[in-house]
């Protein structure tokens, strides 16, 4: 286990203190010399005339006792040695006193100024931390520091990070836009070739090869078709949602279910539906896509035997928070896996051939729409095969 680091105030204050403290040390030692010295100077001085020559007479009187001369300048001797040393012994204690007490107010001076110092730091790093959090690295783009204060190092470290996250912010919704505008352009010529295959399909003189050729080249149309609508709504997905209005999951899951029976019907696999309510608030139609693109995923990832099944279902949790649930059997799938499925074009298991119905966005679509309504999408493995997604929203709020 590793040892916690001391935070930088912690080390500043530590650096603070002991700085303040090597200098009262000097500073106490210096007046501790001093004032020795001139201690001594003036002792001596009793003892000597101004032109140097000593004093060899003294006259004083101790309990009614005259002493003269080396009595009297050895009494006087000791007497200065007692006062000297009661003097020192009082400037070290005291200094000492002093200079804890004015230690430990310099360490607490020194705490709240390396605060103060380090508070456009914690901001930079809590919008950081806010950027990195972001479920999709560009949904926190929009974040900014907008640090005031003089132009010093600090200032000049915010303003570069906000210059920096802008860039990027840029960057990302270039990349939307280019995404969304190439992915419309490219709807004109396939609906163009699908007119013209379905054309010479539909002529009398079409032979049986060409009407063979002409279904294979629409099934490629279509997938492309497919994969054109899910970039464009990936794009779509990815912004943020203005315009909310009140949904209810019970009732998308309902409709969605409807919707795919024939398929699933299709598919020999069985749909079970368990709508609860769960208001939320957001795009109707996104939140329909991504309803759709799981009980979808779950009828097409399943048993090929007739005895596939998918359950839907929605619910309120507490928290404040909606749920819908797509819990489908069907193969195994290894839990390191389980991550990369919400990557655009990443399919699970062979399905990579041109002909496949899947565009491999059905899950990256799912996350980004809950994303944009707040909220996030889970999955896990099943016990016995196939997957457990669960996408979370934000409950509507009552009013």
């Amino acid at each position: 286990m590793r040892r916690p680091h001391p935070t930088l105030r912690l080390r500043l204050t530590l650096v603070y203190g002991a700085l303040f403290l090597v200098a009262g040390l000097a500073l106490l030692g210096v007046t501790y010399l001093l004032f020795n010295q001139q201690l001594s100077q003036s002792f001596e001085s009793r003892f000597t005339t101004s032109d140097g020559i000593r004093k060899n007479v003294i006259f004083l009187k101790q309990d009614g006792v005259e002493l003269v001369g080396p009595a009297a300048v050895k009494w006087m001797r000791q007497q200065e040695e007692g006062v000297r040393e009661a003097a020192v012994t009082s400037l070290l204690t005291q200094g000492a006193i002093a200079l804890t007490v004015v230690c430990g107010t310099a360490v607490g001076l020194g705490w709240v100024v390396a605060g103060r110092v380090l508070a456009p730091l914690h901001l930079v790093t809590e919008t950081a931390r806010r950027i990195a959090a972001a479920p999709m690295a560009e949904r926190g783009l929009h974040e900014r520091i907008a640090l005031h204060g003089p132009p010093d190092e600090v200032k000049t470290l915010a303003d570069t990070f906000d210059t920096m996250v802008e860039r990027l912010d840029h960057s990302f919704d270039g990349q939307r836009r280019f995404v969304a505008n190439a992915s419309h352009e490219l709807r004109t010529p396939l609906t163009l070739n699908r007119a013209l295959v379905e054309l010479a399909m539909h002529r009398r003189t079409a032979s049986d090869d060409v009407k063979e050729l002409g279904e294979s080249l629409l099934q490629i149309n279509t997938r492309h078709e497919r994969l054109i609508a899910g970039l464009l709504l990936l794009a779509r997905s990815e912004q943020e949602i203005a315009d909310r209005s009140p949904v209810d999951l019970a009732d998308v899951v309902t409709h969605v279910v409807a919707q795919t029976a024939r398929d699933a019907e299709e598919a020999k696999v069985v749909v079970k539906e368990d709508a609860a309510p769960a208001p939320t608030v957001g795009d109707a139609l996104l939140l329909e896509r991504l309803v759709h693109n799981l009980v979808e995923n779950g009828v097409r990832h399943n048993l090929d035997d007739g005895t596939g099944w998918v359950r839907v279902s929605s619910r309120t949790v507490p928290g404040g928070l909606v749920q819908v649930e797509v819990g489908n059997s069907g193969p195994s799938v290894p839990p390191y896996d389980v991550p990369l499925l919400f990557k655009p074009f990443h399919r699970h298991g062979a399905e990579r051939v041109v002909t496949g119905m899947s565009a491999g966005l059905g899950l990256s679509i799912v996350r980004s729409v809950a994303v944009a309504h707040g909220g996030d999408v889970t999955a896990r493995p099943r016990e016995g095969g196939g997957l457990i997604v669960t996408a979370t929203l934000p409950a509507a709020r009552a009013t």
